[in-house]
């Protein structure tokens, strides 16, 4: 038994034979369904040149933060990044060790990756401090749940375990960010919406396959406090990596050539949905979202809302 999930939905995650799991189901009917588990990745391009580098002496607003109206203070949740981890100890971030888990075999929260810690840039990096970059809900608390590895890859078994982790210490008020995405999963989309029911705002990545969101998973999830962020560049054009479809995508926020915090208490640009959710999480940390106008190019034909202050 590799996990056992409490909050989020009722069950386990176990290495077996596909026999043994049919034996297994058809001799307990306490056992509502059986999944395979499936691989999970983080969603978006790489590093452009110099990413990882250390940060510039002045502090910058990087133009997504400035499109939605971001960089103020005073939101009272906290941010799950369920993610690659993050910099535990990065100047530029106020991350709450002591709450930070790990669900992967990598021991605890740091990341190893890059990933995740640029997401939770993007959410909260400090204001006034005279380096780096600011987030939207600038300073706010940040948690590292870490579902993906070093690589950037994990299971659909132990993003479930972070989610499952969130229902159970996550409270009105806060939100959890998801910049990752496999192939659809009833049991992730399930796990997501039950945790959502709880309080905590849940928001998902879009994903990077051009296509349409509603075939990927946790984006295709729908339900209250379950949010499926787009992504736009400059100008509100459309980022041509992003999924659409509406439902399940709520907004389109900045997800192209996006400046933030990275590994090792250094900065980088990415580029992907994984880069335009934490703009809507920074955002519902602060209060209620408002509509900026609706982005163009969007290929499915219905313009998706683009969420600011």
């Amino acid at each position: 038994v590799n996990h056992v999930y409490t909050r989020a939905i009722r069950g386990f995650a176990a290495n077996m034979s596909a026999r043994g799991a049919a034996q297994m189901q058809a001799s307990n009917p306490r056992i509502a369904y059986c999944e395979q588990d499936q691989v999970v990745k983080i969603v978006q391009g790489k590093p452009n040149k110099g990413g990882g580098s250390t940060g510039s002496a002045s502090e910058t607003t990087p133009w997504g933060i400035a499109r939605v109206g971001g960089g103020q203070t005073g939101a009272t949740g906290r941010a799950f990044v369920i993610d690659s981890g993050v910099d535990l100890d990065h100047p530029d971030l106020n991350v709450n060790t002591a709450m930070s888990r790990s669900f992967t075999r990598e021991k605890n929260g740091d990341d190893g990756n890059g990933h995740g810690t640029h997401v939770a840039g993007t959410i909260a990096a400090i204001a006034n401090n005279n380096i780096g970059v600011v987030g939207v809900a600038a300073g706010a608390e940040i948690v590292a749940v870490k579902v993906l590895t070093r690589s950037g890859s994990g299971s659909n078994s132990g993003v479930i375990a972070g989610v499952d982790y969130v229902a159970q210490v996550g409270r009105p008020g806060d939100v959890a960010n998801m910049s990752l995405g496999g192939g659809v999963s009833t049991t992730l989309d399930n796990a997501v919406i039950n945790a959502a029911a709880g309080g905590v705002k849940f928001i998902l990545a879009a994903g990077n396959e051009s296509d349409n969101a509603d075939n990927h998973s946790p984006a295709r999830a729908n339900g209250p406090n379950v949010y499926t962020v787009s992504s736009f560049a400059q100008g509100d054009n459309w980022s041509s990596f992003s999924n659409f479809g509406n439902p399940p995508v709520d907004y389109a926020e900045p997800g192209s050539s996006i400046y933030s915090t990275y590994k090792g208490g250094g900065y980088a640009t990415l580029s992907g949905t994984s880069m335009a959710a934490p703009h809507l999480a920074g955002l519902l940390l602060l209060g209620p979202v408002r509509s900026g106008g609706t982005v163009k190019g969007d290929p499915d034909g219905n313009p998706d809302t683009i969420g600011i202050r």
